[in-house]
């Protein structure tokens, strides 16, 4: 799952690349590794009920499932994972394939490792 233009910030934008919102990092180069996984989760759009997805991959910066529902990028949305409350994203892709989306907050690299072990991908 690779871009076909990749968009790196210029060497002086690198030098600030911490002074602006992690989004907007995400959005121009995908700095974490992401792990292939199986999980059954829940997703939710605001207003509306929860309904059960597949996780595909995740990283600390945000996951991949298979919602194939027509939603915008920018929308968001909770995604309860097994043992966790529902966690804030935004959509940022969706294609046939499913749905990408950005956590509001980085998730703890322990809890990654923990779903890696608990959920790998078959």
């Amino acid at each position: 799952m690779t871009d076909s233009t990749v968009r790196r910030p210029s060497p002086s934008a690198a030098d600030s690349l911490s002074a602006i919102p992690y989004a907007m990092a995400a959005d121009e180069d995908r700095c974490a590794t992401r792990h292939r996984l199986s999980i059954p989760a829940r997703m939710r759009f605001s207003c509306s009920s929860g309904f059960p997805v597949q996780v595909l991959d995740m990283s600390v910066a945000g996951f991949a499932c298979d919602a194939l529902l027509q939603t915008p990028p920018g929308t968001l949305c909770w995604i309860t994972l097994p043992g966790l409350g529902a966690l804030e994203a935004e959509v940022v892709r969706h294609d046939p394939d499913g749905m990408g989306c950005a956590f509001k907050t980085l998730l703890n690299p322990a809890v990654l490792d923990h779903f890696m072990r608990k959920y790998p991908a078959e």
